[in-house]
Order: C-alpha cells, then structure tokens, then sequence
C-alpha cells in the first residue's frame, strides 16, 4: 500500500542503459499535458512518494532516447469522462515528431457515453492501443459496460495496457482496489476475448503468483515489470524472472513518475541471470512484439 512518507532514493544514475544489455523499449512511460501532470504530481507528494523527474512530454522523449533507448510506450489515463478525447489528441500531436521511437496510447473513462466511439477516433488517430487504470477510475473488468472497449480494442488489433493489480494502492482513490481487481476476473476477460491483447503492469502486483500462473495458462496476456525489481516495495518473496513464461514479459519503467534513478529497473534486469535470448526479449522485443513497432 502507498504511504505518504515512502522514500525518495538519491541513487546514482547512468548516462546510458547498463552495459550489455540489447536493444531496450521501456513499454511503461507517462505523459500528460503539464496542467495535468502537475495535478498527478501534487497527488504523488500528498499520497505516495516524490517524483524525481519532473518534465514536459517532449523533455521524457528526448531524456530517455538521448540516453540510448530505442523505443518509447507513452501512456495516459483519462480521470474522469469527458476528458479522453482531448487527451488523445495531445497525445497523438506530442509524438508526431518521433515516428518509429515512441508509441503513443489511447485512453477513455470506461462507462461514459460513446467510449468506443472515443477510442476509435483515437486510432484513426495513429495511436497504438488503449490504457486504462482501474485504481483512478474505478471500473470492473468483467462489467457489461466494459464489452464494447473490449470488442473494439480485439477487432482492431489494438492491445491494452490496464492497471488491474491490486497494488500499489491508497485510500486516496475513489475505489478499494481490492475490491474491483482480481486475476479471476481477468481470466474471465482473456477467455471471452482470445484475440485481444492484454497487457498488465507491475507483473500483476499483489497476486504475482497468480498471474505468473494466468501468463502461463493464457496466450493473450503479457506483463510489464514496471517498479517492481527495483526493491522499492517490500514484497513477500523475491521475483525470479527466470520463472516466468519468457516471451510474455517487457520491461517498464514507471518514468517519469519514479523516485530513484531511470535506469533502476534495468540495471536490475540486467543482473536477473536470463540467457542471452531471454534477456533479449525483455527488456525489447517483447514490447515490439506486444505493441506492434521495430527496435
């Protein structure tokens, strides 16, 4: 759980990816535009812990591709109805000018009125898939409402990336997401939809063992590792990678929403003891795969 008193980390930073390491995608980045971010961050400062980078969309592109990675995932998420649509065309002027390093994606409040509607226009857009956050908007994945998006995302070839871990969580949030999220419900989801695409951050965090096991059992479900190698949760055990279904896991970082250093994660990653070809596939071409883009 989030606690207001959660540490900044002064660790040190490199100027480039860790030594060795292949070709990198970070399939977990956010932007917003700066009136919103600085709402997210007065959040973080109130509710979780500091951010260390604070910087406008296009500073996160070009910090992160000047030190060498070669593929960027941008996402967002909408906090209320009536929003997604503006946000989905800032986020596709934002990344006009990166073609081929950053894929940008869409997002709605599920359960508001024309939400497929909103989120087909944002394809037509160019961008690459949908995010959704359940903790900030408090939807039930395996609600009726829920369907169309679904349906939608599957018929288009479009993947989605949502937030259905039960952690990190706050009592700052409208909802319990102990409450709303769960893998069982998400089963129920990857059954329905075969051909849809679904992405879950933080490796499914609480219920890792849970999801390593969905990964296994469903092969429409990826994870990201965004914030947890990094030894900045306290987790009942420790994450073994090597564990996990290989061709199913991507590297995220959080940034720049993260109070440590960029490259953390990575350098974690870096020393988890994957074969070469796994190695590979984490930290990039997983994410191409996933997502749809060369690296």
């Amino acid at each position: 759980m989030l606690k207001p008193e959660m540490p900044s980390i002064n660790d040190r930073e490199g100027d480039r990816p860790p030594s060795g390491l292949p070709a990198v995608a970070d399939a977990h980045v956010h932007v917003f535009p700066p009136h919103l971010f600085s709402a997210v961050w007065q959040w973080f400062d109130d509710n979780a812990w500091p951010i260390r980078y604070r910087m406008t969309t296009r500073q996160i592109f070009d910090f992160l591709l000047g030190r060498g990675l070669g593929h960027i995932v941008a996402l967002q998420y909408a906090h209320k109805p009536g929003m997604a649509m503006q946000l989905n065309q800032y986020m596709a002027d934002e990344c006009r000018g990166y073609r081929g390093k950053v894929t940008g994606m869409a997002t709605v409040f599920p359960g508001e009125d024309n939400a497929a509607q909103i989120i087909g226009q944002a394809f037509d857009l160019g961008l690459g898939g949908l995010k959704l956050h359940a903790h900030v908007q408090c939807f039930e994945m395996d609600a009726d409402y829920m369907e169309p998006i679904y349906a939608l995302c599957q018929s288009r070839h479009k993947p989605l990336v949502m937030h259905v871990g039960r952690e990190p969580k706050s009592t700052a949030y409208r909802c319990d997401p102990y409450q709303i999220c769960n893998a069982g419900r998400l089963a129920k989801v990857l059954a329905a939809f075969p051909h849809l695409k679904v992405c879950v951050p933080h490796l499914g965090f609480d219920e890792l063992e849970a999801y390593r096991r969905l990964v296994d059992q469903y092969d429409n479900l990826w994870l990201d590792t965004t914030m947890v190698l990094t030894d900045y949760f306290q987790l009942a055990d420790a994450i073994d990678l090597r564990a996990y279904r290989q061709d199913r896991i991507m590297y995220g970082s959080d940034f720049p929403n993260i109070p440590y250093a960029w490259d953390r994660e990575l350098k974690s990653i870096s020393q988890a003891g994957l074969e070469a070809a796994a190695l590979e596939r984490v930290v990039g071409k997983n994410a191409a795969r996933f997502y749809g883009f060369e690296i």
